[in-house]
């Protein structure tokens, strides 16, 4: 290793610049020429990652090298995106057809650089990039369509695709190297682009440089050896040596990014964990979470009503409510949310939320979605990007999954209230607004279980609950026989009021379960060490996986009974114990003979249960046929053998 006069970087001696090329490739001349790299970078993934995933296909049984997943981009540039046609031109006049040799790729790429003098070092690079993509690109594309399309076949033969094709078996080697070549020099720049994104970019400025530097060296040897692959000369030999010699250095710069990035990272994440935990106002979490690290800006918020700009400082002293989501949103949340956010507003004085959006793709129908919800709050701009770090602790530390709303709360002090209000919205509305712990203990503690899952079922159930009656909630094959409840004579002479609420309507009966999930979640995200409604919902879930009856036996807002086929046999052989209700009162009589014969039947099993599962850390997982992020499942499953003689049920 040897010191290329770039203070503490150290480089081995054959990637060392001088510091006049460093100077060229860094600096432009004219600060008022400007380029959407971003989109134009956007398009450049989306050509080289799917075409050289087409050639790993073809050579490699659909992975690459290192047999990596495929991923499939979705970003693309902005519908106002200009491309610079006439720089790929003047790029691609520059590039084509060179003698080989390392010498003469560095003199083109010095050209180059010289051309683009005007543009920034970024700019520079990925316009050389873009340039070879287009060629690499267009080459692929025709030979994909040219059986079905007379023009493209016309548009191949002139550009070579018919001599290419016929070279992959001879040459099929060759091509495998190309493709290595592209996708390492692809990589490069995917790290340059994400050390931008972080703190203290311009420490690692010298090796960056550097790194540009080679990676268009790279482009331009990988453009050489394209041409050579449409014509009939062969210099096979001379031109794999190139390839691999240019590999070896960006592998080597990539490992020396790599590093970088992954320690800058780490120290970034660790600032924000620190800066979040110890913040004692509102203002200084924002600003943690939303700065931008490489130039220190913060991002306005924009009133989505008035489109007035605010400072962040505009939320001192309030609750804030930060909604991160991607537009990916059900219409029943949106109808929940609408509520919510109309509460927020006419208590602006105490409350706001600020809509940090995820949007990559832009339809007629996302961007009516995008327009109606930001005009409801505060928003960051829809093309804003958090900051990798504040991204990783959203993700981390508060569950976020792109394809999932989420809520935080936090007070006036920065400090969270919720984890995520999305669950008890789902379940309650705007009536457990403003979504504390408090908030949701009491109105579970007025409503009980059936209260909050179970009043769009019946409108009675909440005066009910008022009365203190009896509540015999059920479905499955628990129906027939629960109407003994509301015949007997005995009843009737006892005074005994039960109201039986049936759910057998399909579209009533999922949303008692979505509510049902969604308050497990909120639960879970509750740092309680016993939580006797978290214990009953566990229980009823399993019931409902037996597929056998289930129901839930209460009175006003308190569960007396939660159970299956026991249930369906209490009710079954009421004949045989209701002679007891002459000595107990009816929750009593019926609770000693549950138990009585519970051990009888399946009620005795352990509880399984299989739930949507929001709130645990849990990995996002890719699909590894599409690469979609899977539907996350969690199932709780005793150990012990049913025979088990140490194994007794749960009182």
């Amino acid at each position: 290793m040897a010191s290329d006069n770039t203070g503490d970087l150290k480089l081995p001696a054959d990637l060392i610049l001088q510091d006049e090329i460093l100077t060229k490739i860094k600096y432009s001349t004219n600060a008022d020429e400007k380029l959407d790299v971003e989109s134009l970078f956007s398009a450049i993934e989306n050509i080289l990652d799917r075409t050289t995933k087409t050639v790993d296909g073809l050579f490699l049984k659909g992975t690459d090298s290192q047999g990596t997943k495929m991923k499939l981009l979705e970003e693309s540039p902005k519908e106002s995106f200009i491309p610079p046609l006439s720089d790929f031109k003047d790029i691609s006049y520059e590039m084509q057809c060179k003698a080989a040799g390392e010498e003469i790729a560095r003199e083109t790429t010095e050209s180059i650089i010289m051309k683009l003098s005007s543009y920034s070092r970024d700019a520079k690079a990925v316009l050389t990039l873009a340039t070879f993509a287009l060629e690499y690109g267009e080459y692929f594309l025709l030979a994909c369509i040219q059986s079905s399309n007379h023009v493209a076949k016309s548009m191949g033969t002139l550009k070579g695709v018919p001599v290419l094709l016929g070279k992959l078996e001879k040459h099929g080697q060759a091509v495998v190297d190309l493709n290595k070549l592209i996708k390492a020099t692809l990589e490069v720049f995917q790290c340059i682009f994400g050390l931008k994104k972080l703190s203290n970019y311009d420490k690692k400025d010298k090796l960056i440089t550097v790194a540009v530097y080679w990676a268009i060296v790279s482009v331009v040897v990988s453009t050489n050896q394209l041409c050579y692959l449409v014509t009939d000369e062969s210099d096979d030999q001379v031109k794999k040596q190139e390839l691999e010699t240019c590999a070896d250095k960006l592998n080597r710069i990539l490992i020396e990014l790599k590093k970088e990035r992954e320690n800058q990272e780490k120290k970034d994440y660790r600032k924000v964990k620190n800066d979040v935990n110890t913040s004692e106002s509102i203002v200084a979490v924002i600003n943690t979470l939303l700065t931008d690290p490489t130039n220190n800006l913060t991002p306005q918020l924009t009133d989505g009503s008035t489109q007035e700009k605010l400072e962040i400082n505009y939320l001192v002293g309030k609750s804030v409510f930060l909604f991160f989501s991607s537009l990916l949103i059900s219409g029943e949340d949106i109808s929940n949310l609408e509520n919510f956010l109309d509460k927020t507003r006419k208590e602006k004085d105490q409350y706001e939320t600020v809509w940090i959006p995820f949007v990559k793709q832009w339809n007629k129908d996302l961007k009516k979605k995008f327009e109606f919800l930001r005009s409801k709050m505060l928003y960051v701009a829809a093309n804003y990007s958090l900051p990798i770090a504040s991204h990783k602790y959203i993700k981390k530390k508060w569950n976020f999954k792109v394809n999932e709303p989420l809520i935080v709360v936090l007070d006036s002090q920065g400090k969270v209230v919720c984890m995520n209000a999305i669950p008890m919205m789902r379940v309650c509305g705007v009536e457990a607004f403003p979504f504390t712990s408090e908030k949701e203990e009491t109105l579970l503690n007025q409503k009980g279980l059936i209260g909050v899952t179970a009043t769009h079922i019946s409108p009675q159930i909440e005066n009910w609950i008022e009365e203190e009656k009896y509540i015999f909630l059920y479905g499955g094959q628990v129906t027939d026989s629960a109407m003994v409840l509301d015949h007997d004579p005995m009843i009737v002479e006892k005074g005994i009021s039960i109201k039986l609420v049936s759910i057998e309507d399909d579209n009533l009966l999922k949303r008692f379960w979505t509510k049902i999930k969604n308050l497990f979640t909120s639960r879970s995200q509750r740092e309680t060490e016993i939580d006797s409604m978290k214990l009953d919902i566990e229980k009823l879930i399993s019931y409902k996986k037996k597929k056998r009856g289930w129901a839930v036996f209460s009175k006003g807002s308190s569960v007396i009974l939660i159970g299956g086929t026991t249930i369906l046999q209490v009710l079954k052989e009421f004949d045989i114990w209701k002679e007891s209700l002459n000595e107990k009162d009816f929750e009593l009589a019926f609770k000693d003979y549950h138990n009585k014969i519970s051990n009888h039947d399946d009620d005795a099993i352990c509880r399984h249960i299989k739930i949507p599962y929001k709130a645990l850390k849990i990995p996002e997982t890719e699909c590894s046929y599409c690469q979609r992020i899977m539907v996350t499942n969690i199932t709780f499953k005793c150990c012990h053998k049913d025979d088990d003689k140490w194994a007794l049920p749960r009182p």
